[in-house]
């Protein structure tokens, strides 16, 4: 998978991925990273990309003109059909089943939103969709954009080891994960649960759908009703 940052701040992603499953799937051939500056493709001297909005308000806009030319760029420079992705506080919910989906893309170009916002032409006429990664107010869609690779790099085939794969699209599909317990065995007096030292693995896979169903239903009992609404289409 080829991935295309289109960012004014292009030094905020100089290390970042460097590390985790990134750079494993980088190493490996399976993703390649690029960053564009922004202010590149801007039409004057100061290196303009953003104005105030029509209308009046507070803050500044992100003007179409340098972000279109980014990505007409990106295209330009390879024939790859790439999809297109604005990052933004009005786009759809990225959670694991868009990770899942654009883990299958060939090419992913991430435009980060800056300021009060982009303007709408770039949602509108140059990305195939917006996504946010919450509902919640970030300084810029470089965070988002750092989280959405992470996720997205760690599904793409290959990345993982082949326990791990088969372990995500098994019984946790859908589900927060199940307790972990590691070395010692005790401590300060509390216990591993004795389930997970019977080597019973037939009973420690029950132990884990069990807890995982459990921890879902306290914590967030919203995607148990999505689990349940893919289980009825």
């Amino acid at each position: 998978m080829k991935v295309e940052i289109v960012t004014i701040f292009p030094r905020m992603f100089d290390q970042i991925f460097d590390f985790g499953m990134i750079n494993q799937a980088s190493r490996k051939g399976l993703l390649e990273i690029s960053v564009l500056d922004l202010r590149e493709f801007s039409s004057d001297r100061h290196r303009t990309v953003d104005d105030r909005p029509y209308g009046g308000g507070q803050g500044m806009v992100l003007k179409p003109e340098p972000v279109f030319r980014a990505v007409e760029e990106c295209l330009r420079r390879d024939q790859v059909p790439a999809h297109v992705v604005l990052l933004s506080p009005q786009g759809g919910r990225f959670d694991q089943e868009k990770a899942k989906e654009l883990s299958l893309k060939t090419r992913l170009i991430l435009i980060c939103g800056r300021y009060e916002g982009v303007d709408q032409r770039v949602a509108d006429y140059l990305a195939d969709e917006e996504l946010s990664i919450g509902d919640f107010v970030l300084s810029g869609g470089e965070f988002a954009a750092a989280v959405a690779v992470d996720a997205v790099s760690r599904l793409i085939p290959g990345v993982l080891g082949e326990g791990e794969s088969v372990l995500y699209e098994s019984f946790m599909e859908g589900l927060l994960d199940y307790p972990q317990y590691t070395r010692p065995e005790e401590f300060r007096g509390k216990k591993v649960p004795s389930v997970l030292l019977s080597g019973n693995h037939s009973e420690i896979r029950k132990w884990r759908e069990e807890q995982a169903l459990a921890n879902t239903r306290i914590r967030r009992p919203d995607l148990l009703e999505s689990v349940s609404k893919g289980v009825e289409r």
